[in-house]
């Protein structure tokens, strides 16, 4: 497939609607979905699911029991750098593109329809990981922080909290774009105030401010004895790049804002915006509250003998009971947003690999509500997917595979785009990078594969025969009969 260059967007005189949907029209597809997210939602969504309160909390002893204050001070930069050259990357593509499928449209515009379908799938099943990872880790966050009894750690009981979480979400997706939107806004303020006031409470109450802890290198591998986050290793610099899955899982799908494309006023200009943003803002955001909870730790081996409670232990220390139940339950909330927003990008991916026949059952998926204008069976069977994944597979490993999968995806579209600048990709959108472009596609990829070795080490093992089984399935179906059966997306025209 030799795609044809992409004409220019239609002129800004038109009204930003009608622009919006001759644009999409240009891509091969008609307006179906409800375009009501403003750009702020539109950022908003990824805030969400990125949801520094969330991952960022949930897996910090990841972090913290590598090197201890280095992997905060140092190890959260360093990666968060990272995500924001992925961010850009991707950004240039939504800004050309900005289509519902997102990254799977993309590599199949630039790469084509087998680039595009073996992105769809790694994109599709890291985002329902995300569904997975997220929900989970509310639950065994809720169950933490307030100390339920352990019955609420049995997998009965869990399972049922996890399934009544998702369907809850799907409910909210079901009635349509209009009110998940208004949520998804609320959920940007709260995780904004929520971070500010848990900030400003550690550091008030920090038995002291020493920033050289956020520089100083210790050896936790092996902590606690019985469940250590990483096995013993006497091999420090490796120790410190494992702590870089700490950001890594916590900066992911920021794609959500291109999945939420057609849904957006002045695509072209606010999903670009939305990625960039969102990423950034997290990463600064999410570095300062991070160092907060470092300098607020009375004994620094203490809180690493905690392993996988350092984080309520830490809570437990420092701050008033008051005070501490007030920011775990404005916590445990914008983690509740966070699954809602994660589900809202997953089924729009479903619904757009759907549309062009890329799943089983496609013309169910693809289906739109006449009413909400969302599309329910996507939402419905994303939500189902998800729970599957809780029920069957251990949270942390979920979390490794979600990684894994999601940069894979992310940097495809990007390589593609790498080779196809300036050749069959030469009319930019609005938000380019000019030839800062492919030197920035290159390290992107250099990175993702760097974190996909570190996703897959000890305690994470079980991710090799994961990724690697779907990488298998994935090739016979495509040899097999995906390659003559599925169309790819339509012919730019």
């Amino acid at each position: 497939m030799s795609p044809e260059p992409l004409e220019p967007p239609p002129p800004l005189s038109l009204p930003t609607a009608s622009a919006d949907e001759q644009l999409l029209k240009k891509l091969g597809y008609k307006q179906e979905l409800a375009r009501r997210m403003s750009g702020f939602s539109n950022f908003a969504i990824s805030l969400s699911i990125i949801c520094i309160l969330a991952g960022g909390i949930t897996s910090f002893q990841v972090g913290f029991c590598s090197v201890g204050g280095a992997s905060i001070g140092l190890g959260w930069p360093l990666v968060c750098l990272f995500s924001l050259v992925v961010a850009a990357t991707m950004a240039q593509v939504a800004s050309a593109f900005p289509t519902a499928g997102g990254l799977y449209h993309w590599a199949s515009i630039l790469g084509g329809k087998g680039w595009g379908w073996i992105t769809a799938w790694f994109n599709l099943v890291g985002l329902l990981t995300v569904v997975a990872a997220v929900n989970s880790g509310t639950y065994d966050f809720i169950v933490g922080a307030f100390h339920l009894p352990e019955v609420a750690t049995s997998r009965l009981v869990k399972g049922a909290g996890v399934a009544a979480i998702i369907i809850s979400h799907a409910l909210f997706n079901h009635k349509g774009i209009r009110l998940t939107s208004r949520l998804i806004d609320l959920s940007g303020y709260l995780i904004f105030a929520i971070t500010l006031f848990l900030t400003l409470a550690l550091l008030i109450y920090a038995p002291s401010h020493d920033l050289s802890r956020l520089l100083h290198f210790s050896n936790y591998s092996g902590i606690p004895p019985k469940e250590p986050v990483f096995p013993r290793t006497e091999n420090i610099v490796w120790l410190f790049a494992l702590g870089f899955l700490l950001p890594a899982y916590t900066i992911t799908g920021f794609d959500a804002s291109a999945h939420t494309s057609e849904e957006t006023i002045d695509a072209a200009h606010n999903v670009p915006r939305g990625i960039v943003r969102s990423v950034l803002v997290s990463g600064i955001f999410g570095w300062v509250m991070l160092i907060a909870i470092v300098l607020a730790i009375p004994n620094m081996n203490a809180a690493a003998a905690q392993g996988a409670n350092v984080f309520y232990w830490i809570m437990d220390q420092a701050l008033p009971g008051p005070i501490r139940t007030f920011l775990l339950a404005g916590t445990a909330l914008s983690q509740y947003f966070c699954g809602m927003a994660a589900l809202t990008s997953t089924s729009r991916m479903a619904y757009a690999f759907a549309r062009d026949g890329g799943l089983p059952f496609s013309q169910l998926v693809r289906e739109v509500h006449p009413v909400s204008r969302s599309p329910v069976a996507a939402i419905w069977a994303s939500a189902l997917l998800g729970l599957a994944f809780v029920l069957f597979v251990p949270y942390t490993t979920i979390a490794a595979v979600c990684v894994i999968f999601l940069y894979i995806s992310y940097v495809l579209p990007s390589v593609a785009g790498f080779f196809a600048h300036g050749r069959t990709w030469t009319v930019m959108g609005p938000w380019h990078l000019g030839r800062w472009y492919r030197p920035l596609a290159i390290l992107a990829a250099a990175g993702c594969i760097f974190l996909i070795v570190i996703g897959m080490q000890p305690p994470n093992q079980q991710a090799v025969w994961i990724v690697g089984g779907v990488i298998i399935v994935l090739a016979i179906a495509w040899f097999g009969f995906e390659s003559r059966r599925f169309k790819g997306p339509p012919q730019i025209h």
